[in-house]
């Protein structure tokens, strides 16, 4: 049955539009503002419920987009770590605080958006590092599993390798559809995935291509160094929404 409330179509078309843009490879963490976004009409676990199918779609298009385009050391040393993340999001599912989760996300991402556009530290973290790959791939696949919220931490290890664009934006594709496709099950087994929420997926879902490829367009006309800078600019963006969000959660 179609949602028959405007305002779901009013919040949850540009959510999804938004964040296609952004797996298209354009702006990168922006995609964090689509649960909150949505949640504005809707409790936010059925708006990851609601997402979380349309992401999968969303997958699909950019790893055909940008195929054999991606660090493949980046996403080997990445993915065993988001793959724990992911774990300890689904046995925590039921105790996590989300406040303090939006806190963490929210000051890594302010933080590091800042030093990258002022350029503070440049030098650290331009080497590829098993350990702190690992940690931060962790951290990207705990805070995707509840609130698809991985981006920041993502891009904390990666924009410092100071990627093409083209190549930066195949990795967070490649990656995140690894990510995606794990969270099914472990969202199946919490009983996410209601007719009803599902009936809102099928939706929304033909919007899902149209802005993977919008993303991938900008990011072909992009140069590479406003490329990071706007990818810097919304990691702050996101990072004083996600502060404001966990504070005010308390």
């Amino acid at each position: 049955m179609l949602p028959q409330d405007p305002m779901f179509y009013l919040v949850s078309i540009p959510a999804v539009l938004l964040y296609g843009v952004a797996k298209g490879g354009f702006g990168g963490a922006v995609a964090i503002l689509a649960v909150p976004l949505m949640a504005l009409v809707m409790p936010p676990a059925q708006a990851a419920a609601i997402l979380l199918p349309i992401l999968v779609v969303m997958d699909m298009v950019v790893v055909y987009s940008y195929r054999g385009q991606y660090d493949s050391r980046a996403l080997r040393l990445l993915i065993p770590g988001a793959l724990l993340g992911l774990l300890a999001g689904y046995l925590l599912a039921d105790s996590v605080n989300d406040a303090m989760m939006r806190l963490l996300v929210g000051v890594v991402a302010l933080v590091f958006g800042l030093q990258t556009l002022v350029g503070w530290l440049s030098s650290l973290g331009k080497e590829h590092n098993r350990w702190s790959a690992t940690l931060i791939g962790a951290l990207s696949g705990f805070t995707s599993f509840s609130i698809h919220a991985g981006g920041p931490p993502f891009a904390m290890y990666l924009l410092p390798k100071k990627l093409p664009p083209l190549i930066y934006a195949g990795s967070a594709g490649l990656f995140f559809a690894v990510v995606n496709i794990v969270k099914l099950p472990a969202y199946y087994a919490l009983g996410q995935f209601s007719t009803e929420n599902l009936s809102n997926s099928l939706v929304l879902v033909p919007i899902a291509p149209l802005g993977v490829l919008l993303g991938r367009k900008l990011v072909q006309i992009s140069d590479p160094r406003v490329y990071y800078k706007i990818i810097s600019f919304f990691l702050v963006i996101v990072g004083i929404k996600l502060i404001l969000d966990g504070y005010g959660a308390f």
